[in-house]
């Protein structure tokens, strides 16, 4: 006898069914129920909800007893001694038995050892527990005493591990720890928990070490100087945290961040110090990642700032003034008819004074070269500015390279650091002095020149600025990288560690073939079987056409705008009908009431003092500010039991970007999951990505100038599925990449869903991203802007006389062996990605075209090409695809308009 459910196969064997058959008759369903229920999941149920009603119903009929009506019936009360025996009789026929006291303190320590350390979610270490239960053939004990063990064996985990960092932290360390939580002046207690502090009092010196960087000036640079400078001051041993997670860190370092001074200097001394040691220590890598982006911010606006000054300057001065041979004649005349006037007099009515001014003026602009102009404004602004905050920020990085080619960079930088102190104007002529890969031209002449005896000398000046614009090459494509950092750390570390021993693992992860020909050949007869469709289909297809223009030009025949639903606005009209003036608010409040997504939104610390009645409106009344940009104070202001600093203490204790992900997931499924298949049609695993830009203010870090669009401000990337419901945004500054963000958001979306085909904008695909792609297993589909420009590659070599109809815009054939030999350096990177053990961004820095000596690179770019000739060939033979595509970005775009 089986009957389904919906986890799994209910089976009652003949051995069963004689023992069910035993029962009486009115017990026989509820004893059928709990061993089924007890041998699918190791314990019985708790909840009539936990048990499938059909299952039920079709188990009543099989064992011919009538069903019942209500699913609590099945459910025991306490005192039933009948359940009792019979829960004993399962428990001995399935081989386990009731948790003791010593199994409760055993599970206890497991969970310490084994479990804690991964993860701090009480549903999911309760879930540990009842699967190590099942193991051990012990039936779990009630929720109420799994919730006790679980949070004793946190904290169990905790208390060692605090003590552990205790004890290696010398009394100097703890002392300056402490010294964190002291103002220096008696410290005053904010409403709710604040840090704030009473007026004329100076804040805790915590208070100024969680502030983050602003925009890129000297200000910001020192600010973070002096950040570093309080949290290397406490000289932390670097292998402090080595046996802990980075879940365990994270965990630290939110309650220092949650809780005002007074509230962790409350906790006991092995808890707070620990505590505040691993804030310091994540806080000091976020400081100097906050220092590099800095520094490359700040070396780009010296350049970027002189080249707009004399620019504007030349167009000021560059005023041609015409007929300058008849004015030279007019001023001739009129010092010959006046020899003894005055020039005012004289030779300022005969052609105007402002034209003369004109003419000096042209006759400045066209001495001193735009090149030489450039060098000194840059110089001038780097020495009297940034000069003297720069070189402090070199003396408090401790930059390295793996890479051999970029070490005269790093000699470069000592140089600096030793005559940093000094007032010569040139080094001097025994130093050793690196050249090649530091300076450029533009700024050779004016580096390098002759003394009076004809000995080369090197200007200092201008070799600082030289060697910071390398720096800058170097860390933007992270061949050079800086001890202490997070983003710009040792790029070996972004690498997973345990790749080469779990090689086979990653390998089948990806869906990749371990053996590089195989996998080369499949992508060659991939681009033989689509390019020869290409080829035969061209001369039938009205759509495309390939010309020679230009060495090689693709003309493709835009789509026709397809009118709009015959329904559309009777669907409108009845929206707003049914729902009329319905607010934001409302439909949040009405989401939560459905899906309980705050639930997720919980505070990092043991206990959380506000009732769910009162916490979950101040919650959603946080997002709605948040989400709308309306702020916490216009929510305020709107009610009448809520003020700003109440918002303010939820806005920090419970709204941290994990929650609030895990929040959005929970809202995403269920859409997902409510969605009718005869209306919205069924699920698709296609999404589409693209960025929109918002105003923000300068001091934001991420805040830049965007070229494209003007003004400052940052980018938020969408990722939206074809029915057009939002599963992924991530915020990006302007200058970063969007391929990086497309892949973060494929890989990290918070949907259910296994996104297979994504759609991007010109800006979302690259070549190296076409060589992801396919290492990661989606498809990359593109709308080019510039389709008229592509080119396609060759899978033969020597076969010149192929696909005769493509021949304009045919290019040379892909480089095999070079794909072959980095392929496994392809999969690590590829891997690395899969895993986050870096974001993307970090890794994919690397592979610029700063960076194009790289072989890793190279072989990437010999893939992607291979790969984009094969997603060009298709979508230039296959009318679907390019309608699929259009249509899939059609729905970003206009998801993006309103992204609400």
């Amino acid at each position: 006898m089986s009957v389904a459910t919906s986890d799994a196969a209910w089976d009652l064997t003949p051995a069963d069914q004689l023992l069910v058959g035993a029962k009486r008759l009115g017990n026989r369903l509820r004893f059928a129920v709990m061993l089924l229920f007890f041998r699918a999941r190791g314990r019985f149920p708790r909840t009539a909800t936990e048990v499938d009603e059909g299952a039920v119903a079709a188990l009543a009929c099989a064992l011919g007893v009538p069903a019942p009506r209500d699913g609590a019936a099945l459910l025991p009360e306490a005192a039933d001694r009948t359940a009792e025996r019979q829960r004993a009789e399962i428990r001995a026929l399935l081989g386990f038995r009731e948790a003791s006291v010593a199994d409760a303190e055993a599970l206890a320590a497991w969970l310490g050892d084994n479990v804690v350390g991964q993860t701090r979610d009480t549903a999911a270490l309760t879930a540990e527990a009842e699967a190590r239960c099942r193991a051990l053939r012990i039936e779990p004990p009630t929720p109420d005493r799994l919730e006790r063990i679980v949070r004793a064996a946190v904290r169990a985990h905790d208390g060692r591990h605090h003590a552990s960092v205790l004890v290696r932290l010398t009394p100097d360390m703890r002392a300056a720890l402490d010294a964190l939580l002291q103002a220096p002046v008696a410290e005053g207690v904010g409403e709710a928990g604040e840090d704030t502090e009473p007026e004329g009092q100076a804040p805790a010196p915590l208070i100024h070490l969680r502030a983050g960087p602003g925009r890129a000036s000297v200000a910001s640079l020192r600010d973070e100087l002096a950040r570093l400078d309080v949290i290397r001051r406490l000289a932390l041993p670097a292998d402090l945290f080595a046996d802990w997670t980075p879940a365990e860190l994270e965990a630290a370092r939110q309650r220092v961040a949650v809780e005002a001074p007074y509230e962790l200097r409350r906790h006991p001394d092995a808890t707070r110090l620990a505590w505040l040691a691993a804030y310091a220590h994540l806080r000091g890598r976020a400081v100097t990642d906050a220092l590099v982006e800095l520094l490359i911010e700040t070396v780009h606006a010296i350049g970027a700032r002189a080249e707009h000054r004399i620019e504007r300057e030349l167009l000021e001065d560059l005023k041609r003034v015409s007929g300058k041979q008849a004015l030279l004649y007019r001023l001739a005349g009129a010092a010959v008819d006046n020899p003894d006037g005055t020039v005012r007099e004289v030779l300022y009515p005969a052609v105007g004074e402002q034209t003369l001014h004109d003419l000096v003026r042209e006759a400045k602009a066209t001495g001193p070269t735009y090149r030489t102009t450039l060098r000194a404004t840059i110089r001038s602004s780097y020495r009297g500015y940034y000069r003297r905050a720069v070189l402090d920020l070199l003396a408090a990085l401790d930059v390295r390279s793996n890479n051999a080619a970029h070490q005269p960079v790093i000699r470069a930088l000592d140089l600096v650091r030793r005559y940093a102190g000094t007032r010569l104007r040139v080094y001097p002529a025994d130093e050793e002095v690196p050249i090649e890969g530091i300076v450029r031209p533009l700024w050779r002449d004016a580096v390098i020149g002759r003394d009076p005896e004809d000995r080369p000398h090197i200007d200092r000046i201008g070799y600082e600025i030289c060697a910071l614009e390398a720096l800058r090459d170097g860390l933007r494509c992270k061949e050079l990288w800086v001890v202490g950092a997070d983003r710009y750390r040792n790029p070996d570390e972004d690498l997973p560690a345990d790749f080469d021993a779990r090689r086979d693992e990653h390998y089948a992860a990806l869906g990749l073939l371990r053996d590089a020909g195989a996998f080369i050949a499949g992508l060659q007869d991939e681009m033989r079987d689509a390019l020869a469709c290409l080829n035969c289909s061209l001369p039938h297809n009205p759509d495309v056409r390939i010309s020679g223009k230009a060495g090689g030009w693709i003309h493709l025949t835009p789509f026709q705008p397809r009118p709009p639903p015959a329904n559309i606005e009777a669907v409108k009209a009845e929206v707003a009908q049914t729902w009329p003036m319905t607010g934001l608010l409302d439909m949040l409040k009405e989401a939560d009431l459905r899906v309980g997504f705050t639930d997720h939104l919980r505070s990092p610390t043991a206990y959380e003092a506000l009732d769910c009645a009162v916490l979950r409106p101040r919650l959603l009344l946080c997002l709605n500010g948040l989400g709308t940009n309306a702020g916490l104070k216009r929510m305020a202001s709107s009610q009448r039991d809520v003020d700003y600093k109440d918002l303010l203490y939820v806005r920090r204790r419970y709204i941290s970007p994990d929650q609030l992900r895990q929040a959005i997931t929970a809202v995403t499924n269920a859409t997902l999951r409510a969605r009718d298949p005869a209306i919205w049609g069924e699920g698709t695993n296609a999404c589409a990505s693209d960025s929109k830009h918002f105003g923000a203010w300068d001091q934001n870090l991420t805040t830049q100038w965007h070229v494209r669009y003007g003004g400052r401000g940052v980018m938020i990337y969408w990722h939206v599925e074809r029915r057009s419901l939002g599963i992924h945004s991530q915020l990006k500054s302007p200058s970063s990449s969007e391929v990086a963000s497309m892949i973060e958001g494929v890989l990290r979306h918070c949907t259910e869903l296994e996104v297979d085909r994504q759609y991007v904008d010109s800006h979302g695909q690259s070549v190296v991203a076409f060589a992801f792609a396919r290492l990661l297993g989606f498809q990359l589909l593109p709308r080019l802007k510039a389709i008229h420009a592509q080119r396609l590659y060759r899978p033969d070599v020597g076969q010149a006389d192929a696909y005769p109809h493509l021949r304009p815009v045919l290019s040379r054939p892909i480089d095999w062996e070079l794909i072959r030999r980095q392929y496994d350096e392809m999969v690590k990177y590829a891997t690395a990605l899969r895993l986050g053990t870096a974001e993307a961004e970090a890794i994919l820095r690397r592979f610029t075209r700063e960076n194009v000596q790289h072989p890793t690179y190279k072989a990437l770019t010999e893939l992607g090409k291979a790969v984009k000739t094969i997603f060009l060939a298709c979508y230039l033979s296959d009318i679907q695809l390019r309608r699929e595509i259009n249509d899939g970005l059609n729905v970003g775009h206009r998801q993006l308009v309103d992204p609400r």
